[in-house]
């Protein structure tokens, strides 16, 4: 798979709802966060809708590569209890 775009988003797909329309939700909101313009987004989506969901995975996972952030306070799992 292709990044088309050339950029990437900081995004962990594990432990996302494997729904098709979960996973795009989860991408867009982040692309969003990350300030990609609207057509960017549109673009990854409708590559990723061009074939079966195997393939929509794979293409959003082309445009995601996580990074390790410990002092990312949106990320509950750095909360002190």
């Amino acid at each position: 798979m292709e990044n088309k775009i050339g950029k990437t988003l900081n995004l962990e797909l594990v432990g996302v709802d494997g729904n098709a329309h979960a996973i795009m939700g989860v991408f867009s909101r982040q692309a969003r966060r990350e300030k990609w313009s609207q057509e960017e987004i549109d673009s990854v989506l409708q590559e990723a809708m061009d074939g079966d969901y195997y393939h929509l995975l794979a293409t959003i996972m082309t445009y995601c590569e996580p990074q390790d952030n410990p002092e990312d306070d949106s990320n509950p799992e750095n909360e002190e209890d």
